[in-house]
């Protein structure tokens, strides 16, 4: 409990610290967020607000990382997944706010990396971590092992989670805010299910729980900065990577179920509108974007959004008890 509470403060200290000067930096270096010209008209007046901000709690979780990286060998995997996929999410940031390429990578070419990293993170979690791919069944308080099928789950499990993390942000303090209830969820499961990996996780945990309010500090409505794909694709590696190191890939689809329905709104929206020849299910996708549409505030959304991931966590570990 004592390495939790450090490395929570010393994250949220070092995020909290480093946002006063990296904000001005990326105003100075004109790294600011362009809107869609078909998007909401409410959110044009976010063109300019400086993007890439992961960096600021990325550089928190990094200083917690370095602090109890010996002690707690088994957050190698963690880390990969959080600062390659952040590292992917930057090169997407550059290429749109630098190189002035609005599109970025290729979807081709964001999947391909994704894939890359991922199948480093089970050659870590399984060789160096010596953790197996066996998962615990919500409800029922058993492992069940995937066999064959462990491999081809764990990529759309960690390409599905890391893709939803990146479609939550999109609203002032979302999927900051979503993310640090679900990074709580991490260390109160760690604590429960124990295990050698277990402290690893919580410790690595505290460490996103911190940076991400002191990010918050900075990205609440109206935000003053946002974490861009870098920090979107970071985040969602650290919850695909602590369900994994805990064997609970399975509560994902329960504790972040706010990505999964952003994905989903997504996938329904393209295929209905490619299948009726231009019609649309959601007023626009994804799904925040719909509310926002109907009439609820940045603030509401943000507020519900985390709401509903905070009973659902409950939720995920009423099943571990």
């Amino acid at each position: 409990m004592k390495d939790v509470l450090i490395s929570l403060i010393v994250s949220f200290a070092v995020s909290a610290a480093l946002g006063p000067f990296i904000i001005p930096l990326l105003l100075k270096l004109k790294v600011g967020q362009t809107v869609r010209e078909e998007g909401l008209e409410s959110h044009k007046a976010k063109n300019g607000t400086p993007t890439i901000g992961g960096l600021i709690f990325l550089a928190g979780i990094g200083v917690a990382s370095i602090i109890f990286g010996k002690k707690y060998p088994e957050m190698m995997p963690m880390m990969i997944l959080i600062v390659a996929f952040g590292l992917i999410g930057f090169i997407d940031d550059f290429i749109k706010v630098v190189l002035k390429r609005s599109k970025g990578l290729a979807a081709w070419q964001k999947f391909s990396l994704q894939v890359l990293v991922t199948a480093a993170f089970a050659w870590f979690l399984i060789k160096y971590a010596n953790v197996n791919l066996d998962m615990i069944v919500p409800f029922l308080k058993t492992e069940v092992d995937p066999g064959i099928l462990g491999l081809p789950i764990l990529f759309v499990a960690v390409i599905g989670t890391d893709t939803g993390a990146n479609f939550t942000d999109g609203v002032d303090g979302l999927a900051s805010s979503v993310t640090a209830a679900i990074a709580l969820f991490f260390i109160a499961a760690a604590f429960m299910l124990g295990g050698d990996a277990a402290p690893a996780v919580a410790v690595i945990a505290a460490a996103v729980l911190g940076g991400l309010l002191a990010f918050l500090l900075f990205n609440a409505n109206k935000a003053s900065v946002f974490m861009g794909d870098t920090g979107a694709l970071a985040i969602g590696g650290f919850v695909a990577g602590a369900a994994y190191t805990l064997h609970i890939p399975l509560l994902l689809p329960i504790v972040a179920i706010i990505y999964v329905i952003e994905v989903a709104s997504v996938m329904i929206q393209v295929s209905y509108f490619k299948i009726t020849h231009g019609k649309r299910i959601f007023k626009m996708a994804p799904i925040h974007h719909h509310f926002e549409k109907s009439g609820w505030e940045e603030t509401q959304v943000m507020t519900r959004f985390t709401v509903i991931t905070i009973i659902a966590a409950a939720i995920a570990l009423l099943s571990l008890v």
